[in-house]
């Protein structure tokens, strides 16, 4: 992974879900483990946490609405296995990539009430599966096509192969093209509205187009990680605004301005 694409990744997940005077999180739910909680509504409650880092339509795990969202789910693998042997001749590769997440995003819209597909979720979503292609295949495999049962092994069991090489790609953001997962099936942000198949389009939410990146970091800092530090004092500003930094030096050649520090 890219040293811009680790920095932007980590922070993002670590500014909602982490600690930041202790400098601990969780990778699963919450835990005393990351020490004294802040000032609420701040939730320091691990990856686990929904809407905020994690969120709907994921690959292989259920909507939060449906009480599991952290387990690995058999019937959604299935469902996946499925798709690769229909689109991809056994594998995993961008044409099933794009076809499962436009399933997964209509499984979503037709049996979640609280479906939410807005800014971040909306980017991480379609990354979510990108991932798997960038960094599940062994690096002296060139064919960019994915091994189920090797799939298996990272969703289930959070486990690389025995004798496992890292891909020979340093991924950086600029090399992270989601078009061709996106382009076969273009889904515009939104959400249902309470009831299923209620989905409306969120015209405020970030998108794909020229400038939707810069509105995901600037939308992610001043609406997710405001609203969760809306009035951080003292040290817990100090550390807030100095992740912030750290979140911005991710992507400081895209283009994108840094929103000034929290005061």
């Amino acid at each position: 992974m890219g040293n811009d694409l680790a920095i932007f990744v980590t922070y993002a997940a670590f500014l909602v879900d982490g600690n930041l005077l202790t400098n601990l999180l969780s990778i699963g739910g919450k835990t005393p483990k990351t020490g004294p909680n802040p000032p609420a509504p701040a939730i320091v409650g691990g990856l686990d946490t929904h809407a905020v880092f994690e969120g709907d339509a994921s690959t292989t795990r259920a909507d939060a609405f449906f009480g599991d969202n952290h387990s690995f789910n058999e019937t959604l693998f299935d469902e996946l296995t499925a798709f690769s042997n229909k689109f991809g001749a056994g594998l995993y590769n961008l044409s099933v990539a794009a076809e499962f997440r436009f399933q997964r995003i209509q499984e979503s819209i037709a049996t979640n009430p609280e479906f939410s597909f807005i800014s971040p979720r909306y980017y991480t979503a379609y990354a979510e599966s990108f991932f798997p292609l960038a960094f599940f295949i062994d690096g002296r495999d060139n064919s960019f096509q994915l091994d189920m049962n090797v799939a298996r092994g990272f969703f289930q069991n959070s486990r690389m192969p025995n004798g496992f090489f890292r891909s020979n790609v340093s991924w950086t953001l600029d090399l992270i093209d989601l078009g061709p997962i996106f382009a076969p099936h273009p889904i515009e942000p939104g959400a249902n509205n309470g009831t299923i198949n209620s989905y409306t389009l969120d015209p405020n939410s970030a998108d794909f187009s020229a400038t939707g990146f810069c509105k995901l970091y600037t939308d992610f800092v001043n609406i997710t990680v405001r609203g969760l530090y809306p009035n951080a004092k003292g040290a817990l500003l100090t550390a807030l605004n100095k992740n912030l930094d750290f979140f911005f030096s991710g992507i400081t050649g895209s283009g994108c301005t840094q929103v000034p520090p929290f005061i």
